[in-house]
């Protein structure tokens, strides 16, 4: 630093830079740790690595230039005028010291923020801002949550002590007049420099990108030299863009005709473009009673059927050897929310919209509406506050007529944030649905478990096998799905009740892709031994969007089908879509691609768990399930612009 001597302002601020490099690099080895499960063989992986974290620094640069631009020009104003502000220092210190440690906060929660959705953190964490006190209370009770507050306040204080110590020293050195032209030139030269630095690139036209990262084939390892200050800004940013909004991704006259097509819909409604009106080859006498239960994160890779070895769910496997069961069933989206819309309401997921969340409540003809028609009555039940994500407005707007939530339990029995244990609310609804089946009508009603889903709960009295507490709650999770169904078996409406096992979403196991296959895939199980004899297993391409349709398949009852559903027993697709965020995937019987959302995309064979990318192979391939994609979320956009999403 001997030849900045008498350059106060550059010298001191290329020592915040250097210190908060530092402490940006240490987050990023904490995150790194946590993660090297997504590294196959780590001693092959060295060159990838230290790539991954050479690119973080250029990140770390990127975000330290915007925040030090400010404190910057302060200090070289003073320099300029060859004077010293005891009250303008403390102000570019404290400055400094508060924009630094709101970043280090970033950091710290981005770790289980990406370890819940390999995501590094984005405005979408702020889903729920509308429900702050619930998303508070629910983690300070999960101390996976808040135990990387302890390095932050750690380090925090150390960035105070270290950045005390930087003013100091540079205020105790002497002023050193220089000619004033000579100051000038240099201080603009190195504020081209920290432009440069902000914009991250020299050579190219754009600034640095999120796709700049993307330099390995590991998944982690990309997302790894990111910053999460930096993908929170950008997702902000693109926030603002009006063309967020709604999506414009290929002619809407262009997609309607497309998935016409896809679905085989050969006489179109001119106002609804997804109207079938579908009648059955015989119209069943009977209605059976509908149990939907939508399980948190139950992937398909926890059960033993897809490769579990440790035995942590034996009544879903036992179930599966007694049902229809499709092991080829993806999820819409990466939250609940998607999981419970798309599910009931047979609809994609299209980014970060959220038609449930909405001022502006639509109506649907989801299975409620559908089955309402039908004479049933329809209830849904869930184990904590109806408010959260709207799910009681948005149910109760589409024919839910009761809908049972924290607010119905006893208080002793509310657990965590999250409300009642499983078990709990598997009992409490017995009574509740024979009071359904004591009125004559045949009932719909859904579920929505959370007891596998932070914050922690196990009740005293479950005694788990394994001892890593989130192979317990899945122990835990499973149990209490058997201890229902024991309970309903002995119910004189049991027979003659369709039940449905799906996951909200998986959780993450393998992160060998951009978009985590295991967070989408979910066992599907239909389990009904009076209407659906024997066992059946299906590999055919599906999602939650195609259970409603597949259930009225089964119901062998007339309805009008007016979603993006197909039924699985009687129709065909070619792929299923998946959204994350900002990305979305498109599912094959042998391919998987994924498309970023600045247009880039890979192509893999996903079957062998193949890093390769086979876009230039099979461009064809490529471009039709990309265009597949594009016409689906057009479509549905175009739906719900235009108010075709309800036949009345």
């Amino acid at each position: 630093m001997k030849a900045l001597k008498g350059w106060d302002n550059i010298g001191l601020i290329l020592k915040i830079y250097g210190l908060a490099i530092l402490f940006f690099f240490v987050f990023r080895l904490m995150l790194f740790f946590t993660g090297i499960g997504n590294i196959d063989d780590v001693s092959d992986s060295y060159a990838d690595i230290v790539k991954a974290f050479i690119m973080g620094i250029r990140f770390d640069i990127v975000i330290s230039g915007y925040l030090l631009v400010f404190p910057y020009l302060a200090l070289t104003i003073l320099f300029l005028l060859n004077k010293r502000s005891l009250i303008i220092s403390r102000i570019v210190f404290y400055f400094v010291f508060i924009l630094f440690s709101v970043s280090f906060l970033i950091c710290a929660i981005d770790i289980p923020y990406f370890n819940q959705f390999f995501s590094r953190f984005t405005i979408s964490a702020f889903q729920w801002l509308d429900s702050p006190v619930f998303v508070f209370r629910m983690v300070i009770e999960e101390p996976r949550y808040w135990v990387y507050t302890i390095p932050f306040f750690l380090l925090t204080i150390l960035f105070y002590m270290v950045l005390r110590i930087i003013f100091r020293k540079s205020g105790e050195l002497p002023v050193v007049r220089r000619l004033l032209l000579l100051k000038i030139v240099v201080s603009v030269i190195f504020l081209g420099f920290m432009f440069a630095g902000i914009r991250g690139r020299l050579a190219q036209k754009a600034p640095i990108k999120v796709g700049t990262a993307y330099v390995t084939d590991n998944a982690f390892l990309n997302q790894l030299g990111l910053n999460p200050v930096f993908t929170l800004m950008q997702s902000y940013l693109e926030n603002l863009d009006k063309r967020n909004e709604a999506i414009r991704l290929i002619d809407e006259k262009v997609a309607i005709t497309k998935v016409q097509q896809y679905l085989g819909i050969s006489s179109a409604n001119p106002y609804y473009p997804l109207y079938r009106q579908v009648i059955p080859d015989s119209v069943a006498s009977n209605k059976p009673n509908v149990v939907i239960i939508i399980m948190e994160s139950m992937a398909a890779s926890k059960m033993k059927r897809n490769g579990n070895t440790q035995d942590l769910t034996p009544f879903l496997d036992s179930l599966a050897l007694n049902s229809y069961y499709f092991d080829s069933i993806y999820t819409a989206g990466i939250h609940t929310f998607n999981g419970i819309f798309s599910t009931l309401f047979s609809y994609p997921a299209i980014f970060r919209q959220q038609p449930m969340r909405e001022s502006r409540i639509l109506r649907y003809n989801g299975i409620s509406n559908t089955l309402k028609k039908l004479g049933y009555s329809t209830t849904y039940i869930t184990t904590h506050d109806g408010q959260f994500d709207n799910v009681e407005g948005f149910l109760s707007t589409n024919d839910f007529d009761q809908i049972i939530t924290e607010a119905d339990y006893p208080s002793d029995e509310v657990k965590t944030t999250l409300g009642v244990p499983d078990d709990y609310m598997f009992r409490y609804s017995i009574p509740v649905m024979n009071k359904l089946h004591e009125k004559g009508k045949p009932f719909l009603v859904s579920f929505m478990t959370a007891s596998n889903h932070g914050p922690y709960y196990l009740p005293e009295y479950f005694s788990p096998r394994n001892t890593d507490l989130k192979d317990q709650i899945i122990e835990y999770s499973d149990w209490a799905l058997q201890q229902f169904m024991k309970q309903a078996a002995k119910q004189k409406w049991y027979s003659n009740t369709l039940f449905v096992f799906v996951a909200d979403h998986g959780i993450h196991k393998k992160r060998s892709y951009d978009i985590s296959l295991e967070y989408h895939h979910t066992p599907l199980i239909f389990f009904a031994p009076a209407l659906l004899p024997g066992n059946r297993i299906f590999n055919c391409i599906g999602g939650q969007i195609d259970i409603y349709p597949t259930i009225m398949g089964i119901l062998h009852q007339p309805w009008i089908n007016n979603t993006s559903g197909i039924d699985l027993l009687r129709e065909e697709r070619p792929y299923i879509m998946v959204n994350s965020i900002d990305n979305y995937g498109v599912i094959g019987k042998e391919f998987f691609l994924i498309v970023k959302h600045d247009g880039r995309s890979k192509l893999f064979r996903y079957r062998n768990g193949s890093l390769k990318d086979y876009s230039l192979q099979f461009p064809e391939i490529r471009q039709q399930m990309d265009e597949y994609a594009r016409c689906n979320l057009q479509l549905f956009q175009y739906i719900n612009d235009n108010g075709r999403q309800f036949v009345k």
